[in-house]
């Protein structure tokens, strides 16, 4: 890519942008995404925007979050866009952001991660969303799914639970 265009980054929770919570044993999604001043730390080329659109556990996240994040990026002046999104539920919303945009000149990239983002050693949040922000910048319009260092269609992707990682039902 010769020109370097504005990224939008649409957050809307999952452990990605999460803290553990030892009294309830689990991870507990931030009331606001810290992905922004994650990356403000960072000395990055891609000039980024971000928006919030909900924080959730993707379980939690309904009809009216996907259509607001499917108005966002019908709004968007950006044609990349990277949504972090909780990895329960990343490929129904892909999918049905697939089937219901109007635009077919944007790349849409979906992420996220196992573990949270800040608080927990090791994660693989930062590794995930480093390799997003790369395959957002390379990848044709589209939808996809860039997870554990690959990158999948919403149509093929599954995650195995027992390990932590997701894989195509093709391979």
């Amino acid at each position: 890519m010769s020109k370097k265009e504005k990224i939008e980054i649409i957050m809307t929770g999952g452990t990605i942008d999460s803290s553990w919570n030892g009294i309830k044993d689990t991870a507990i999604v931030n009331a606001h995404s810290i992905i922004p001043g994650y990356f403000k730390k960072l000395i990055i080329y891609p000039e980024i925007k971000f928006t919030e659109i909900c924080m959730k556990d993707s379980r939690e996240i309904n009809q009216e979050d996907i259509k607001n994040i499917l108005k966002k990026i019908e709004k968007s002046k950006a044609n990349k866009v990277l949504i972090t999104h909780g990895t329960y539920t990343m490929p129904d919303t892909a999918k049905f952001l697939e089937a219901n945009l109007k635009r077919k000149d944007q790349t849409i990239v979906f992420t996220g991660s196992m573990v949270p983002l800040e608080g927990v050693y090791p994660t693989d949040a930062g590794f995930n969303l480093g390799f997003a922000i790369s395959k957002v910048q390379e990848l044709k319009p589209g939808f996809y799914i860039c997870m554990n260092g690959e990158t999948f269609s919403p149509q093929e992707v599954v995650k195995n639970l027992g390990e932590g990682k997701f894989y195509s039902i093709f391979r």
